[in-house]
């Protein structure tokens, strides 16, 4: 007879897929309890934009724009004014000190310096001839004393003879005080003489003093009368290239008036705008640096602008060994411009993230989904920012913007 065989119920395979089906509902219901009250969002991942944190070296920089000026740049201005009568250079030119640039002419300027010219000379001469006569007065009382001297010598000869004869009762007596007598008033002439020649000489000293004084001062004078006229021509003070010079002839030019500018380019410098966020970081000597070519220089400050206008201000940066080759006046470049030492950080990609967070909170990857997790920045640069805390190396965050994601504790990426 036939015995029926119970068939087991448990076999391995029922078990396995009750197995799987507890698992699936525990996952289930841990899923739901640990979300439990938060909000999520489902994201396209092909949207977003993710940055690895990491440890590198974190330098505080700005990037600014700046302007290829030259070192030097001076000015011309008319400093007589007249009519262009010729121009010798046109714009862009390449000019040596001296070099002619224009010549003006003012028919009143001329006949004004033609007549202080004249009466400057005719002053000049006035003051020579006065000094001639001085010199012939001064000749005349010399000869003068040489005569009285003369005349002494041989009045007092004639007085010792005079007394001889008086002696031998040759002469009367009346004879020889008369010859005494003008010997005496000889030596009270001379005496007279002498200290008027002292006087006169002492007076010429100072007249030749001051006619010496007045005598240059009116040479300078001369001298700037035919300058005046030499103004009419208009020349480079320095060596470099000329530019700005759009008069023509014909053109009317007043004095004072700015007729070009001459631009030194063997150096030349970076002037950078800066925005006044940053007034209170920015010194002289303080160091940044460019590319150009493929190759990168190093610059410093040497001046800061005081003014701000439009919320920026002005820093002239110059090369602090080599300069680039071949940069034009004008050029436009980039510039980094340093604001710390390099250091050690911890390293997180700038991104649209910050507009919404502040930088206070980032989503960061975690099994598929991207949590929402507090964090602090310290400083930041153009292309990183510095993590303080909360984040740590290796960790996958979003750093792409948040705007539409609102404030959702966590992102579920698809």
């Amino acid at each position: 007879m036939d015995k029926k065989i119970q068939k087991n119920k448990f076999n391995w395979q029922r078990i396995t897929v009750i197995s799987i089906a507890l698992l699936s509902a525990a996952f289930f219901l841990n899923y739901v309890l640990s979300n439990a009250g938060k909000t999520s969002l489902n994201v396209q991942t092909e949207r977003l934009l993710l940055d690895t944190v990491h440890t590198g070296i974190f330098q505080e920089y700005i990037a600014v724009t700046g302007n290829v000026l030259p070192i030097k740049t001076v000015y011309i201005g008319a400093v007589e004014g007249g009519k262009v009568e010729e121009k010798y250079v046109e714009s862009g030119t390449m000019v040596k000190r001296g070099d002619e640039i224009l010549k003006l002419s003012n028919p009143d300027l001329l006949l004004t310096s033609l007549n202080q010219e004249a009466n400057v000379i005719s002053q000049i001469n006035q003051i020579r001839n006065t000094s001639l006569l001085m010199e012939q007065q001064s000749l005349s009382m010399k000869e003068q004393a040489l005569n009285v001297e003369y005349l002494i010598d041989l009045t007092k000869k004639r007085l010792e003879r005079n007394e001889t004869l008086y002696k031998d009762k040759v002469i009367a007596r009346v004879e020889l005080e008369e010859m005494r007598d003008e010997y005496e008033n000889l030596l009270r002439r001379r005496k007279l003489l002498n200290a008027t020649i002292r006087k006169d000489s002492a007076y010429q000293e100072l007249q030749k003093v001051q006619m010496k004084s007045s005598l240059d001062l009116m040479e300078r004078n001369l001298d700037i009368t035919r300058q005046s006229l030499d103004n009419l021509i208009v020349r480079a003070p320095i060596a470099g290239q000329l530019s700005g010079l759009t008069l023509e002839v014909g053109e009317l030019v007043t004095t004072g008036e700015n007729i070009a500018t001459i631009d030194n380019l063997e150096r030349f410098k970076i002037q950078v705008r800066v925005n006044e966020y940053y007034i209170s970081r920015i010194f002289l000597e303080q160091v940044g640096s460019m590319e150009f070519a493929g190759k990168q220089y190093f610059m410093k400050i040497n001046k800061i602008y005081p003014e701000v206008n439009d919320g920026v201000f002005l820093v002239d940066m110059v090369f602090m060994d080599e300069m680039p080759e071949g940069l034009k006046r004008g050029q436009s470049t980039s510039v980094k411009l340093q604001l710390s030492a390099d250091k050690n950080s911890r390293l997180l990609a700038r991104g649209g993230f910050y507009q919404s967070t502040g930088g206070n909170w980032i989503y960061v990857l975690e099994n598929g989904v991207a949590v929402k997790r507090n964090i602090q920045l310290g400083n930041k640069n153009p292309a990183y920012f510095e993590i303080l805390d909360g984040l740590n190396n290796g960790e996958i965050v979003i750093v792409s913007s948040y705007e539409t994601y609102g404030d959702k504790d966590q992102l579920i990426l698809n």
